[in-house]
């Protein structure tokens, strides 16, 4: 057996198509079995741009001229499915005749992979996208549910320990007439008030360094000191009960709706923790809570009351007027204008 049967059998059992190019007329003088395959047996009339038909001839030329070598590819129908070659030109060193070695390698598997790689990368990095989209939504979501500090401590451990904070203030506010509101008003319009107000309410709060716990329908809690300690926290949550009732008076000025609270305060200890397994709601609760609540219960349309240990810590920022007909608790206003000092 010759060498050069040897070496066509070689080629054609690793599946490489093999030609020989005349590069003065671009014929092709030689083409082993895997070649003829792929492409069609061989005539001897035909020229590599038969073939080839998206192949610079010219720059194949130059290229051979140049440096003797030229690398492409070209994707072909073969029975009905589409197959992409590696093509390699190699300039032939023989003194006698001006030709190249084409060298085709089927790497229609690599760029079906490649494509599939593309697809995938796409895919995952779609999905992260997602993934980061939705782990935003749900923090922001668990950030109004819940303290920054709360959140930490639930995403680092899954569980958020009961905490005594002391000494804190709580404000408690609900609305006057709310069941006559939502007779007279669609659902809608409620909800869309209540997220205004509330948000408005949130705004103010975070200005005096107060943290929104929850809200129930037409009930507004909020509270100073927790989770991070505040010395004036009867001064931030009194700051923020005045502020409330100024807010809703603008607003009740230039709106159809009007909006009537009243608000209970009072200061000393919460246990603050993660209440429910299913729904996670972070609450705080204790005799401090009841006694706010208890001076709501106490509450004029539009006014403040507290107990007078919380009004003995804020008696030189605000004014403080018995309630009557209870000597346990007082109501808390701005000092007039000229007399204000914070």
């Amino acid at each position: 057996m010759s060498i050069e049967s040897i070496n066509e059998q070689l080629l054609r059992a690793i599946g490489v198509g093999v030609a020989l190019i005349d590069l003065d007329r671009l014929t092709l003088q030689f083409r082993n079995d895997t070649f003829n395959e792929w492409f069609g047996e061989n005539d001897p009339a035909a020229i590599l741009t038969d073939l080839f038909p998206d192949l610079d001839s010219k720059e194949l030329v130059a290229e051979m001229h140049n440096g003797g070598r030229m690398a492409t590819e070209t994707s072909f129908k073969l029975r009905r499915r589409k197959m992409t070659v590696a093509m390699e030109f190699n300039r032939a060193d023989d003194a006698d005749r001006n030709i190249a070695v084409l060298v085709c390698q089927n790497i229609t598997r690599i760029k079906e992979l490649e494509s599939m790689i593309d697809s995938y990368s796409m895919m995952v990095e779609r999905n992260t996208h997602e993934i980061k989209r939705e782990k935003e939504q749900v923090e922001k979501l668990l950030l109004n549910m819940m303290p920054r500090a709360a959140y930490e401590e639930y995403k680092t451990f899954g569980v958020v320990s009961p905490r005594l904070f002391e000494p804190v203030s709580v404000l408690t506010l609900d609305f006057v007439g709310f069941d006559d509101l939502l007779t007279e008003h669609e659902p809608g319009v409620i909800v869309s008030e209540l997220n205004d107000i509330y948000s408005a309410f949130d705004r103010i709060g975070a200005q005096f360094g107060c943290q929104r716990i929850r809200t129930n329908g037409d009930s507004y809690v909020v509270v100073s000191g927790v989770p991070d300690p505040n010395d004036l926290h009867a001064i931030a949550i009194a700051n923020s009960a005045v502020r409330f009732l100024r807010y809703l008076d603008r607003r009740n000025a230039s709106h159809p709706i009007t909006w009537i609270a009243r608000i209970g305060t009072a200061a000393g200890s919460v246990i603050g923790s993660v209440v429910g397994s299913q729904n996670y709601i972070y609450d705080v609760f204790g005799p401090t809570v009841t006694k706010a609540l208890s001076n709501r219960a106490n509450a004029s349309p539009m006014s403040v009351v507290s107990d007078r240990d919380f009004a003995a810590q804020i008696a030189d920022r605000f004014q403080i007027n018995p309630v009557a007909g209870n000597e346990g608790q007082v109501m808390i206003e701005d000092l007039p204008a000229s007399g204000q000092t914070g």
